[in-house]
C-alpha cells in the first residue's frame, strides 16, 4: 500500500476514536494501585487450571472467567470452537484474539480464517477478550473504577483465560496450541508467550507493545488530546513494568514467534526494539498502517500465509507431544 494513503487510513481511524471522551478523564488513573498489582505475584501467577467448558450447540462455547471482576457479565467467556471434520482432539488449535474493539474480527473475518485453517487440519478457537462485545458492563458507571487498575486487570484476566482454555485443549488430547492475536490481541498474546511454555508458536500482528501512546499528539480534538498528554508521565511509570513486553523475555523458542510489523504505523509502536529484545524471531514488514492493515492487509493472502507458516512448528510439536 502507499504510505501516504496508509497513514491517511490511520490518521482517520484515530480522529474516529477520540470523538468520544476517554474514559479515564476527570477519574483517578490508580497509578500507584496498578503498578502495585503487576509488580506483585498476583499479576499472572504461575499455575493455571484448565477451563471448565460447557457448550451451547456444536459450535459456541462459554466458561466461567478464573480471575472474576467486580461486573457479574465480563465474568463469562464466551468463545466459538471451528473444529476439524473427524477426531478434532487430536488435531492442533490455533486461538484467535482480536483487536480491541474489533468487532469486524471477530464477527467476519475469523470465520474465514477459521476455514482455511480446518481445510489445513487446525481447529480454530475464538474468545471474546474481558470488556467487548458480550462481556460490556451494562451500566455505564460499571466501569468506572481506577482506570490504570482496570488496564491491568483487564489483561491480567485475559491472559488466565487463554492459559485456562489452552489447558482445556490440552486436557482434551489436542497435540499442540498456537495464539495468533491483531493488534491488542497481539499484546495478549505476546505477554502469554511469556507466561506459558505450553505453547506451540505465538503469532502477533501489528502488536500493541507498550503503554505510552505516541499517536495521541496527532489527536484534532483538543480537549481528547489533552487527556492523554496528562496521562503521559503516568504511562511511562507503567512502561517500567510487564505492561510493556520490551521488559518481558518469551518462555517459547524465538523461531516459534512470528511478529507481523505495520512499516507505516502512525502509533510508532518500538517493534524493532522488541524484536531485538526477543533474540531476532522472525518479522514481515508489511507496506501498510495499523488499521489498513487490518482493514486490506489481513484477510484471506495473509492469513494463508501465516498458516503455512504456522503448519511445521505445530506439526512439529504435535509430533513431540505424540511421542512422549
Amino acid at each position: 500500500m502507499i504510505a501516504p494513503l496508509a497513514k491517511f487510513i490511520d490518521w482517520s481511524a484515530l480522529q474516529l476514536s477520540s470523538l468520544h471522551t476517554p474514559s479515564f478523564c476527570g477519574q483517578d488513573p490508580g497509578l500507584e494501585e496498578a503498578l502495585g498489582f503487576v509488580r506483585g505475584p498476583d499479576f499472572i501467577p504461575a499455575e493455571s487450571q484448565p477451563a471448565q467448558v460447557e457448550f451451547d450447540g456444536a459450535l459456541h462455547f462459554r466458561f466461567p472467567t478464573p480471575r472474576p471482576s467486580a461486573l457479574p457479565e465480563n465474568n463469562t467467556v464466551y468463545g466459538r470452537l471451528y473444529r476439524c471434520a473427524g477426531r478434532w482432539q487430536a488435531r492442533p488449535t490455533i486461538i484467535l484474539l482480536h483487536g480491541r474493539n474489533s468487532s469486524l474480527s471477530n464477527r467476519f473475518r475469523f470465520p474465514r480464517i477459521a476455514h482455511h485453517a480446518t481445510r489445513a487440519s487446525f481447529n480454530t478457537a475464538t474468545l471474546e477478550l474481558p470488556y467487548h462485545f458480550q462481556r460490556r458492563p451494562r451500566q455505564p458507571s460499571g466501569s468506572r473504577n481506577s482506570y490504570f487498575l482496570r488496564l491491568a486487570e483487564m489483561r491480567a484476566q485475559a491472559v488466565a483465560e487463554f492459559r485456562a482454555l489452552t489447558g482445556w485443549l490440552v486436557e482434551q488430547g489436542c497435540p499442540a496450541v498456537a495464539l495468533w492475536g491483531s493488534s491488542y490481541g497481539g499484546m495478549l498474546a505476546g505477554l502469554t508467550a511469556c507466561r506459558d511454555v505450553r505453547l506451540a508458536a505465538v503469532v502477533m500482528a501489528v502488536p500493541g507493545i507498550r503503554m505510552k501512546n505516541v499517536s495521541s499528539n496527532r489527536i484534532l480534538r483538543s480537549s481528547v488530546r489533552q487527556a492523554w498528554q496528562k496521562q503521559r508521565a503516568a504511562r511511562e511509570s507503567l512502561d517500567s513494568t510487564a505492561l510493556n513486553l520490551i521488559t518481558l523475555r518469551p518462555l517459547i523458542p524465538r523461531q516459534n514467534i512470528l511478529v507481523i510489523e505495520a512499516m507505516h504505523d502512525m502509533s510508532a509502536e518500538p517493534t524493532e526494539e522488541l524484536w531485538h529484545q526477543w533474540d531476532q524471531p522472525e518479522i514481515w514488514r508489511v507496506p501498510h498502517g495499523h488499521f489498513s492493515f487490518s482493514l486490506i492487509g489481513a484477510p484471506c493472502l495473509m492469513a494463508r500465509r501465516v498458516l503455512r507458516w504456522l503448519e511445521p512448528r505445530l506439526s512439529d510439536a504435535a509430533t513431540r507431544t505424540q511421542n512422549q
